[in-house]
């Protein structure tokens, strides 16, 4: 396989504030354990079977598997997806801006197929004031993040991909932020809102450009209502700290994070546990078998 990529940049330049040395660690531990930036993936009989396709991953922390059930690996090694290589061009944090930037590293790859999983970040920095400072201080945007800027960069994306790249091409719809649908917390009920916004927007997308659209949101959302659980109320750092020091140094796996986090469907309110992740791999497996 080839050697992963690390040419992407982390928290530099700019007077950095407290909640940047806040998350600096989080993001030092990611890079440590090789999950940001460029990764290929081994799949199971890589070394038996000659590859026949390339599959390319555009995302945030979900695909980069950072606190997050890794749905890639689990596809990685489903033996009808062998022959397959898998590359993630991914960086917790990531918004739609960012995944701009990876694309001439994808293009140059030249795929046979890209999923893009951009936008829980977008709706985050809208969501959260504390979030949108983080993003302005680390991922170095041109403008405050907005449902417009999203819709304009995301089909910006994919026409690229079109242009220059043979690839089929998937948009996923989002994860879902909390697990309460009918809350009346303004946190959650605010993130329920932007999330079906933006989700819609993506199928908006794909329908226009005649690009496959993967429904990760209408999924999990039906799972959700007919189980619903607790709020997302608030973003704030110290919880992936504390889910951090419970996968690395207690080595709990995401399902026992969110179990003791409270979540049925997440690790921590945002990222995806075996049951969501497993049922996102399941989707995009369906896309690579048929295209669509």
């Amino acid at each position: 396989m080839t050697k992963p990529d690390r040419t992407q940049k982390g928290l530099t330049g700019g007077p950095m504030t407290l909640l940047g040395w806040a998350y600096r660690p989080l993001l030092a531990l990611a890079r440590k354990i090789n999950l940001q930036g460029t990764k290929d993936v081994p799949a199971t009989g890589c070394d038996a079977v000659s590859e026949t396709a390339t599959v390319a991953y555009l995302g945030a922390s979900a695909t980069a598997a950072i606190g997050s059930y890794d749905w890639i690996a689990d596809l990685a090694q489903r033996p009808s997806l062998a022959s397959y290589r898998f590359v993630r061009f991914a960086e917790g944090g990531d918004l739609a801006f960012n995944g701009m930037q990876r694309l001439p590293a994808i293009i140059d790859r030249h795929p046979d197929y890209v999923i893009v999983l951009l936008g829980e970040n977008d709706v985050l920095a809208v969501l959260s004031p504390k979030h949108a400072q983080f993003v302005r201080m680390t991922k170095h945007l041109p403008g405050p993040p907005s449902p417009q800027s999203f819709r304009r960069t995301i089909q910006a994306v994919v026409r690229r991909l079109k242009g220059e790249t043979n690839a089929a091409i998937a948009l996923c719809s989002l994860i879902p932020i909390g697990e309460d649908p009918d809350s009346a917390n303004p946190f959650q009920a605010q993130a329920n809102r932007l999330i079906q916004e933006y989700s819609a927007m993506l199928k908006d997308i794909a329908r226009d450009e005649a690009v496959a659209y993967i429904p990760l949101y209408e999924r999990l959302h039906e799972l959700i209502l007919a189980s619903p659980g607790r709020p997302f109320t608030s973003f704030d750092f110290l919880p992936f700290y504390r889910d951090a020091f419970r996968q690395f140094v207690l080595h709990k796996n995401h399902d026992e994070i969110g179990q003791l986090n409270g979540w049925r469907f997440h690790r921590d309110g945002l990222h995806l546990n075996s049951r969501s992740g497993k049922l996102l791999a399941d989707l995009v497996h369906e896309f690579i078998e048929t295209g669509n």
